[in-house]
């Protein structure tokens, strides 16, 4: 089953349109555990939209680079939740 590249870029731009409420929460979250939560939320979207654009143009490398991101944002999401633990 062949998918028209019009799909990929409208999941694209569905993704950036949620990635612009999550920038919302970063800014406007009232503690930064709410903050966190947004920027997590951001960084998924991210790799769900590397991953589309890797379908949309047949490149195997995006795919690779979402996962190597999406290893990074998991560890970095780690440190804050532990730095925010200990306390401000």
């Amino acid at each position: 089953m062949i998918i028209e590249p019009i799909v990929f870029f409208s999941v694209a731009a569905c993704f950036v349109v949620f990635m612009g409420i999550s920038l919302i929460r970063i800014g406007l979250g009232p503690t930064p555990p709410d903050r966190v939560v947004g920027l997590d939320t951001m960084n998924t979207l991210i790799v769900a939209a590397m991953v589309v654009l890797g379908g949309a143009f047949n490149q195997v490398v995006f795919i690779d680079v979402a996962i190597i991101y999406a290893l990074l944002s998991f560890v970095g999401t780690l440190y804050i939740a532990r730095y925010l633990e200990r306390g401000l």
